[in-house]
């Protein structure tokens, strides 16, 4: 027996200009160049909850083109797709179907939108996949595969019992980083968020002995690798994330993580950050004032609280040599035409070494979605290849949508202006060299914001 594991990967941007542009996501797009994907994790999961009997192949799609080739030697195939690229893993289903070949789709997706995935005739996994999959194999193996399967009712993954992913299927060569899950969840209930949430409400954390051992699975694999945790928030769990920084000072790794800006709290916990290899966190600061920031969150205004610190915040992480990737989200219905400016001339005041722009994105099953819906404001309702955080699909309420899409591109045209990164560039390594006076300064900083 053999299953085919696909990945929809790559990046998606369907407004051309913005590719022209150069509009970046970290690791991902630089310069309207792929320059990196990283692997479906997900997939390589499942692979390891496999037996040992089933051979198993791992794909990755990043195009598809009329007409495209598919290996045709499965007998079973499990598409891993997110929104952007739905329509596409929809082809990839139905090219199999018609040949016989039963089709399973999972992710986040296929989670909220199941009655799409069952009219491609496909069986759908909603939830967390180390639930369902084994299930889904024990059916397969009986001529008795179910439409959709859910995990058991009121039951999540237990991380502590998390499997060793395949890494060892992957082509090393294709990329410039791999991922290792250290957390799952986010108790921030920001009303746009279509991340891990919407499998799980739960936050939780994995043993550090079992993320030491995905690492070290790795590092036999790749001699210096590059590693991003995938997670939506790393160091919710401030005494896991001691830990685990603790257990990977000797691990000779270089990473990668997101996390918010409440990590600026801790001097200890950055410079433990730095010495365990940490290069970059991807800090979501939405918006660089207050009318976008109030509401965002569905259960309390928390990145509202810690505004007046933004500043002070990216300084502090960046006078321990690790750089902060500020994510802003354009658009939000506090924003004006006179946002992009705001943003600029934060990112200028800040000294942010790295910049993500994008705009408010309604994916499904989000609350956000449900409220455009709502109230009328979203352009097109399944337009599933615009939900790429870039291409503007709803009606904000401070400016047209024409507005919104332009003024992404006109600031995205300033902020990766190469004198301005430049700019940026040795504006760290400057401050970074009298990183003593900085972090001294830094340390007895008394802020005033909402603990």
């Amino acid at each position: 027996m053999k299953i085919g594991l696909i990945a929809m990967s790559g990046v998606r941007v369907v407004n051309a200009e913005l590719n022209r542009v150069g509009v970046t996501l970290p690791g991902f797009v630089e310069r309207s160049k792929v320059i990196a994907s990283l692997p479906s994790l997900s997939l390589l999961t499942l692979a390891a909850l496999t037996p040992a009997d089933i051979d198993v192949d791992y794909r990755e799609i990043a195009e598809l083109s009329d007409p495209f080739t598919l290996p045709d030697d499965y007998d079973l195939v499990a598409i891993s797709s997110f929104t952007a690229q739905a329509n596409e893993s929809y082809r990839v289903a139905d090219h199999y179907v018609a040949r016989g070949v039963p089709v399973v789709m999972g992710g986040l997706h296929a989670t909220v939108m199941p009655e799409e995935v069952r009219a491609h005739g496909a069986t759908v996994a909603i939830g967390e996949g180390e639930l369902t999959w084994p299930r889904v194999l024990e059916d397969f193996r009986h001529g008795a595969l179910r439409d959709e399967y859910r995990p058991p009712p009121g039951r999540w993954c237990d991380l502590a019992e998390a499997p060793m992913p395949r890494f060892e299927l992957l082509d090393l060569e294709r990329y410039n980083r791999l991922t290792v899950q250290t957390t799952r969840g986010c108790p921030w209930r920001c009303e746009f968020c279509a991340s891990s949430i919407l499998l799980t409400p739960k936050y939780r954390v994995k043993p550090v002995e079992t993320v030491v051992a995905e690492i070290r699975k790795i590092r036999d694999l790749w001699e210096h690798p590059f590693i991003e945790f995938a997670d939506d928030n790393s160091f919710v769990a401030k005494y896991h994330a001691r830990q685990l920084l603790g257990a990977l000072r000797d691990e000779r790794i270089k990473w990668f993580t997101e996390s918010d800006v409440s990590v600026a709290d801790d001097l200890e916990l950055l410079d433990l950050m730095r010495a365990s290899g940490c290069r970059q966190v991807l800090i979501g600061l939405e918006s660089p004032d207050a009318p976008g920031l109030d509401g965002l969150e569905l259960r309390r205004n928390w990145k509202l609280g810690r505004l007046p610190d933004y500043e002070a915040a990216v300084r502090r992480i960046q006078s321990r040599g690790i750089t902060v990737n500020g994510c802003f989200v354009l658009g939000l219905d506090g924003h004006g035409p006179d946002v992009f400016d705001r943003v600029y001339d934060f990112v200028a005041r800040s000294g942010l070494y790295e910049v993500q722009l994008t705009v408010m994105t309604a994916f499904p099953g989000t609350p956000l979605y449900q409220r455009l819906k709502q109230e009328g404001r979203l352009i097109e309702e399944r337009a599933w290849n615009k939900c790429t955080l870039f291409d503007v699909n709803h009606i904000p309420t401070g400016m047209t949508p024409e507005a919104l899409q332009q003024g992404l591109i006109d600031l995205a045209r300033r902020i990766y202006d190469p004198g301005f990164v430049e700019e940026r560039r040795r504006r760290f390594f400057r401050e970074l060299k009298g990183g003593r006076v900085i972090a001294h300064a830094l340390a007895h900083e008394e802020s005033s914001y909402e603990t």
